[in-house]
């Protein structure tokens, strides 16, 4: 039974059950069947309570070394780190990316470096599971202030992670999704910025900005001087936070 372990790694790391409880979202008795080997745990659920309790996986893992896993955490822990026991229950049909982190300090950062390989490379990166394999560049941004919050299902807060997927410059000629997507529009001079696109005038290269939060007001940029634009695909949210 790994309970007991998983709550002295929680005191060691200033949290309790309750905490992990609340901000995986995992369901009392669900995560204690995982604990107690009831359940396979799931790779989302190992995830979550190795990003609350801030440790990586194989620490985690070593942590619990009893822990059951199922197909898709065997897979993923095999990945990344040597484990015979794991590898033999390995499957071959499951995609966890490893998304690039912008977090809020380093947004000066990535606008200056965003075309350099090995700044890319350096930035933090966090798992993503994937039903299947996704084309082109994806980077998680942190959610810096609150131009997008209006209390409503729709908004994204701040400290929220979204994952974003980079819009190919030949694409901006034409008109955006903008009935499909949210966006993070890198300006050269601006910053990144977390917005809705109202209108796209395609003729005249301008996007009209809007934000969520109605004491924002909309703003107009022009193509020539946006460096990227993404589309907003997730949201990934501490679940003690609403």
């Amino acid at each position: 039974m790994e309970l007991h372990k998983i709550k002295e790694l929680a005191d060691k790391k200033g949290k309790q059950i309750k905490d992990l409880i609340e901000e995986t979202g995992i369901k009392k008795g669900t995560l204690f069947n995982y604990l107690k080997g009831k359940t396979p745990i799931t790779l989302e659920a190992f995830l979550k309570i190795s990003e609350v309790l801030q440790v990586s996986s194989l620490e985690l893992l070593s942590f619990v070394q009893n822990i059951e896993l199922d197909a898709k955490a065997a897979q993923f822990l095999e990945k990344i780190g040597p484990n015979k026991d794991i590898a033999q229950k390995v499957p071959e049909n499951v995609n966890v990316m490893m998304i690039p982190l912008v977090n809020q300090y380093a947004y000066a950062g990535y606008l200056g470096g965003f075309e350099d390989e090995s700044y890319v490379e350096e930035l933090p990166k966090i798992p993503y599971l994937a039903d299947r394999e996704y084309k082109g560049n994806y980077v998680f941004f942190e959610v810096k202030g609150d131009s997008m919050d209006n209390a409503s299902y729709e908004s994204y807060l701040e400290g929220d992670l979204i994952l974003c997927r980079d819009v190919r410059q030949d694409f901006w000629m034409s008109k955006l999704h903008i009935n499909k997507w949210d966006f993070v529009i890198v300006h050269k001079t601006e910053g990144i910025l977390l917005k809705r696109i109202t209108d796209h005038n395609v003729e005249e290269g301008v996007l009209t900005l809007h934000s969520l939060n109605e004491y924002y007001e909309d703003s107009k940029v022009h193509i020539k001087d946006i460096a990227k634009i993404f589309n907003v695909v997730d949201v990934r949210r501490n679940k003690s936070r609403r």
